[in-house]
């Protein structure tokens, strides 16, 4: 607004002037005076218009950000940059599937470890097992391995104790017990050769054993279950009696029961248990 005011006065200016000049030279005057006008007027606007140019450069210079010019790289970033997403996300499913198959490798080389060694521990122990089973019973002349000795066990064993003879076999390797003894005496005390007793259907007492808490408030012991029942029996048998030396029917049974044909009859079944 202020440069337009300048120009008009300097417009008046020089009308005025030429007015004033035409009173003594028209001709010259005229001529002279249109082209001086032009010129000037030529002349302050340029010189007006640079410097509205100038002004508006200082109160609003240029901003290249609101031009909203980017340059091509900084476009191909942002797309490389969703693309880098994309492969990043497709990278790490692909690690946490390669993660997962590598934990289940482990787990299944782990669990092989573990039954390969549990397998040598079984063959390992039942190695030991044959090596005392046939110990055992190379007395009688027919030296067995351990699940030969089950085998025979079972064949003597009836009604409640049938199929018990893996256990008996146990303990007997475990303990250095005559198996075919320790049988023998079940059998004496028991019947189960053919149906077995009162004591070892409700109280699971296998040997005839004597303690608290009696069965039905009685003199003989009553046990939670067969196998304690076997296992009590077995280990008092060693304790009590091959430990101290005492390794025959003959030997254990003056000990053992009052009954002079006791050690006779324990005999007979240990015969009856070899030859079967």
């Amino acid at each position: 607004m202020k440069t337009n005011q300048s120009v008009k006065a300097s417009i008046m200016a020089i009308i005025m002037l030429m007015v004033v000049s035409a009173s003594w030279h028209p001709t010259i005057v005229k001529a002279q005076s249109l082209k001086s006008l032009k010129l000037s007027f030529m002349s302050n606007t340029l010189m007006s218009n640079k410097q509205i140019v100038d002004e508006q450069s200082e109160k609003t210079p240029l901003n290249l950000d609101k031009l909203e010019i980017k340059p091509v790289n900084e476009q191909l970033h942002s797309n490389v940059s969703s693309l880098k997403l994309e492969i990043d996300v497709e990278e790490l499913k692909q690690i946490k599937a390669a993660r997962k198959k590598a934990l289940e490798l482990e787990r299944q080389r782990k669990e092989e470890e573990r039954r390969k060694a549990e397998e040598a521990r079984k063959a390992e122990e039942k190695a030991k097992a044959n090596e005392k089973a046939q110990a055992l019973t190379a007395t009688s002349g027919n030296s067995l391995t351990y699940d030969e000795l089950v085998a025979k066990l079972n064949r003597s064993l009836n009604s409640t104790l049938a199929g018990k003879g893996d256990i008996f076999a146990k303990y007997a390797t475990e303990l250095g017990i005559d198996p075919y003894l320790a049988v023998a005496i079940v059998l004496h005390e028991t019947g189960c050769k053919w149906e077995c007793s009162t004591l070892l259907k409700q109280c699971n007492n296998v040997g005839g054993m004597k303690g608290s808490p009696g069965c039905n408030g009685g003199s003989y012991k009553a046990f939670s279950s067969l196998d304690e029942g076997i296992s009590a029996f077995m280990n008092n048998l060693y304790k009590n009696y091959f430990a101290q030396g005492l390794t025959t029917p003959e030997t254990i049974g003056p000990k053992y029961a009052a009954s002079s044909t006791w050690a006779t009859q324990v005999r007979a079944y240990m015969n009856e248990i070899e030859a079967k």
